[in-house]
């Protein structure tokens, strides 16, 4: 098991800009997928207090729940990325 989650939906264009960016990155991670309908993510809803996807958990860096796909890529870049190492 990978220390990164993302919960996702298949197609959701924000979710798709997190994943290039993990695969980018060369970061091992796991997906979870989401139900479509809102009203049934409640294990999204009880990682981050909210419905929308992406959300990331980085167990190594103690983050858990991290909604917004660009919040997301930019705490990516600035983890793993190029200005990290």
């Amino acid at each position: 098991m990978a220390n990164i989650t993302v919960y996702e939906l298949p197609g959701c264009p924000f979710c798709a800009k997190v994943i290039d960016k993990l695969d980018e990155l060369g970061l091992a991670y796991d997906t979870i997928e989401v139900p479509s309908s809102h009203h049934k993510r409640t294990e999204v809803e009880e990682v981050s207090g909210q419905t929308g996807v992406p959300v990331l958990i980085d167990e190594e860096h103690d983050v858990d729940g991290m909604p917004e796909s660009d919040d997301i890529v930019a705490y990516l870049e600035e983890t793993y990325g190029d200005a990290a190492a």
